[in-house]
């Protein structure tokens, strides 16, 4: 597996984040559903990379850069078709080492509630993140998981 800094330009990567997006909107409520489109990620405060396999796209990631000592995970997702191998334990270990190089010393994140989101959180709690309260501008929502890690 490869991870690479991606530009979010081609068809894989545009087709994988429309999956990310509709599978976000199938299980939450709109008013409760944070995910970021394509055009929201190019934000200038968001690095976002990208799994590969040879010329297969198995996944992505993105860090959010909250202020200077607090990231924001964003838009961990795994291609249905190559999950159960570790796309996303790679991602996410290469997102806490860019935290960590960016000396962040706390890393959150925002998840669903619901069961369909029960691996993202049982992943996350196995790197040592722990439930907390909303940060940055959320807010309190029966939906909603707020979890973090201190670095």
């Amino acid at each position: 597996m490869e991870i690479r800094k991606d530009n979010l330009e081609g068809p894989a990567i545009a087709a994988l984040l429309q999956e990310h997006v509709r599978s976000a909107h199938e299980h939450t409520p709109p008013e409760s559903a944070h995910v970021l489109n394509l055009d929201e990620l190019q934000s200038p405060d968001i690095t976002f990379w990208t799994v590969w396999q040879g010329q297969d796209l198995l996944g992505c990631g993105a860090l959010k850069e909250l202020d200077t000592k607090h990231g924001e995970i964003k838009t961990m997702r795994t291609d249905d078709a190559h999950r159960g191998k570790g796309v996303a334990s790679s991602m996410l270990k290469h997102i806490i080492k860019e935290a960590e190089s960016r000396s962040y010393s706390r890393l959150s994140l925002e998840t669903g509630s619901m069961d369909a989101f029960a691996p993202a959180r049982a992943l996350y709690m196995r790197f040592g993140f722990e439930y907390q309260g909303p940060f940055a501008d959320y807010k309190e929502d029966p939906y909603c998981v707020f979890m973090s890690l201190d670095l």
